[in-house]
């Protein structure tokens, strides 16, 4: 593979982590994949969500990322929100229609586990 192409893709994944949601955006409509997944199969959008950036996540969806895709061990965007306890991006997934019971523990599971309110999306 590419050595710059790896580079890039580094690079992608550390602008979801760190919350730089127009950069991220710049680079996905250039091009770069909106599904783009790293070597545990977390996606762009999964990293944003995991590490509390509504603003990733919203920007994502709407450019067609899929909220439901679950990493390499069955973890969903949502799971990992509601385990980080970061509401805010819990509420940002269901308002765009994320699944509470994908993957395995499922956002429901995680929810009951940790004895928090799988968020509902606001009322439109």
């Amino acid at each position: 593979m590419d050595p710059e192409l790896v580079d890039l893709a580094h690079q992608m994944f550390a602008l979801a982590r760190q919350g730089e949601s127009e950069r991220l955006v710049a680079y996905v409509e250039a091009g770069v994949p909106v599904d783009l997944t790293d070597a545990s199969g977390n996606t762009l959008l999964m990293l944003g969500a995991y590490h509390g950036h509504v603003e990733v996540v919203t920007a994502l969806a709407a450019r067609g990322a899929d909220v439901d895709r679950l990493n390499d061990r069955g973890q969903s965007p949502l799971a990992g929100a509601l385990f980080k306890g970061e509401e805010a991006v819990v509420a940002a997934l269901r308002a765009v229609g994320a699944d509470l019971d994908a993957g395995s523990p499922s956002a429901r599971e995680t929810a009951a586990y940790f004895e928090r309110e799988p968020a509902r999306p606001d009322p439109a």
